[in-house]
């Protein structure tokens, strides 16, 4: 399993690089000093796990993973016990208190190696339009099937999925949802949604030379000038 440390004081990561040696089932691939250095790092290696401090000048480990495409495993490390709650918004394992034991950095690793390993879009099954998701948000459950979302919204770790009258937060990133839909049919507008063309009601140019759609509930949403092309091609004759 690929590992990286991200924390900003050296004796701290250096140390905790040294412990995790002591792990043959971990493989430490790099190391950052801040989530701005990191971003590259994860982008280069695609660690399993992340070794995360939580406070650090400029930014915090939960800003970091705020930037990320994907939802690795993360074990906090922090001297702070009050962000406790806060980190398991995110794919937590553990959260552990400097000064780290080994003893106790070695329960962390247990549960790390214990965790299901979730499937990747890749092994998953194509989704066709008629194919029904479960959404969980909260105390409330849907089945919903493709074709009555009309579009979807990212927001930060989560998606928020708006589907008849309703709408769901998933806690997944947009390119983790748009991977498993059927790109006939469901269209990246810009950074921040996809939309379902056979929701679109309208289309109007913009003056940033891209498109304005408005969706079948009135909902108005702006396709990017990088994307607008795109879209006249896929609804061309």
């Amino acid at each position: 399993m690929k590992a990286i440390v991200v924390e900003d004081t050296r004796v701290a990561r250096e140390g905790l690089v040294r412990m995790l040696g002591a792990f043959p089932e971990l493989e430490v691939v790099g190391q950052a000093d801040h989530p701005d250095t990191a971003i590259e790092l994860i982008a280069r290696t695609q660690p399993d796990v992340i070794f995360l401090d939580i406070n650090m000048p400029g930014a915090s480990g939960f800003d970091l993973l705020e930037k990320l495409d994907y939802s690795p495993r993360i074990v906090f490390t922090t001297a702070y016990s009050e962000y406790a709650i806060k980190s398991f918004d995110y794919n937590t394992i553990d959260y552990l208190l400097k000064p780290i034991s080994p003893a106790r950095l070695a329960q962390a690793v247990a549960k790390l190696m214990a965790a299901p390993e979730e499937l990747t879009p890749e092994q998953k099954p194509p989704l066709e339009m008629n194919s029904q998701i479960f959404i969980k948000d909260n105390e409330k459950c849907f089945l919903v099937t493709l074709e009555s979302i009309r579009y979807i919204e990212s927001c930060k770790n989560y998606v928020r999925v708006f589907f008849d009258d309703k709408s769901a937060f998933i806690k997944k990133s947009l390119n983790q949802v748009e991977e498993r839909l059927p790109s006939r049919f469901f269209f990246r507008a810009n950074r921040q949604f996809i939309v379902n063309l056979r929701c679109i009601s309208a289309i109007e140019e913009a003056i940033h030379d891209g498109y304005d759609v408005t969706m079948n509930n009135g909902a108005k949403i702006e396709v990017s000038r990088r994307q607008a092309g795109d879209l006249k091609e896929l609804l061309s004759l």
